[in-house]
């Protein structure tokens, strides 16, 4: 990142066309969610060569609610409900997830000697900016460790689980929430005038959930609003294929520039342990998606976007690519961002206090 000054907008500018080239070229090779996976690519490969460049938290903080009102009007009645009978299983397959990232973390810390607290805050999915904060609390926390580990994990699981759902061993979904949600035959001015009743909706929940400290509120909130509305019986307008693809762009350029690979030491030694845990983490998620397919009887891509250790922004972003059932994937992501936002951090600041205590780290 740069500095605030009167070359900024020529910065962000230049980041800008480097995002596009890189969402153009994988757009033309047909790489799945192009505009997200090229402009994050290109942005990283970009500032990885010593380019300054910049992008606004604000851009992607309007991309997140774009894909937050879309994951909202997948939430019916009917989904809602299935989601409600789902929560035994929801709830399980957060444990086992948490449970097998403390393990990793573990095996990683006495293979690497790295500071297994540290590496253990930094394997904990889906919360980067509680981790972070959390980093901070506790004393002898490496935070560079902690965001490298975090901030590459999700970038790999960005990379490679579109590759894997859209493969061959992963059959897409049958569900019609990705036409509700965007179309290609939708056009702008069909969104009026019905987007108006839903746009002071969306800023009142944003303001709201930032008030009462919801996790990633620019996501959560427009969720909620979206749903609520939806099930007093005003649907929400589709949205253009076109604005999910600009918001994948927004998303994709900010997480590029995450890791400054200038600022991490022995980067070699870095980049193989967080590819293998990744990598580790990936296949077992993935495994319990296979269960979770077979017991719940619901579409393997469902499943494995439902687990997988990423953003719930991205994970609903290639729901919809692929038709899985949209409904399903936010329910097990909302439920895990929760979990570890409330849950996980109090358990973690005592569980890290134990091993300085008993001197066991």
């Amino acid at each position: 990142m740069v500095k605030k000054n009167h070359t900024l907008p020529f910065v962000f500018i230049k980041t800008l066309i480097i995002a596009i080239t890189g969402g153009v070229i994988a757009y033309l090779i047909h790489i799945p969610i192009p505009w997200l996976l090229g402009s994050m690519t290109a942005v990283l490969i970009a500032s990885s060569f010593g380019l300054k460049l910049y992008w606004p938290s604000a851009i992607r903080d309007i991309a997140i609610i774009i894909v937050g009102y879309s994951i909202g009007l997948s939430f019916t009645k009917e989904a809602i409900m299935f989601i409600l009978s789902q929560l035994p299983a929801i709830f399980l397959s957060t444990i086992v997830v948490i449970c097998f990232c403390v393990g990793l973390a573990f095996v990683i810390s006495k293979i690497t000697k790295l500071h297994f607290p540290s590496v253990l805050i930094g394997s904990i999915p889906g919360g980067l900016s509680q981790m972070l904060l959390l980093g901070e609390e506790i004393k002898n926390i490496n935070l560079s460790i902690v965001t490298f580990l975090q901030v590459s994990r999700l970038i790999l699981i960005i990379i490679f689980v579109p590759l894997f759902v859209f493969s061959p061993f992963v059959g897409t979904g049958t569900t019609g929430a990705a036409d509700l949600i965007h179309s290609s035959t939708i056009r702008w001015g069909n969104l009026f005038p019905n987007i108006l009743l839903f746009i002071p909706g969306v800023i009142l929940s944003i303001f709201i959930a930032r008030k009462i400290k919801l996790p990633t509120p620019f996501l959560v909130g427009p969720i909620f609003a979206t749903a609520i509305i939806g099930l007093f019986g005003y649907i929400g307008p589709t949205l253009p294929s076109s604005l999910l693809d600009v918001s994948q762009l927004m998303i994709g350029a900010y997480i590029g520039l995450l890791i400054d690979l200038e600022q991490i030491e022995d980067k070699f030694k870095m980049l193989t342990i967080a590819i293998a845990s990744g990598a580790l983490l990936l296949f077992g998620s993935w495994g319990l998606s296979l269960l979770l397919s077979y017991v719940k009887d619901i579409s393997f891509s469902t499943s494995t976007l439902s687990l997988a250790p990423g953003g719930m922004d991205q994970m609903g972003i290639i729901a919809a690519e692929i038709h899985a059932d949209l409904s399903i994937v936010a329910g097990y992501q909302l439920f895990r961002l929760f979990f570890i936002f409330f849950v996980v951090p109090p358990l973690l600041r005592w569980f890290v206090h134990y091993l300085y205590q008993k001197k066991l780290w």
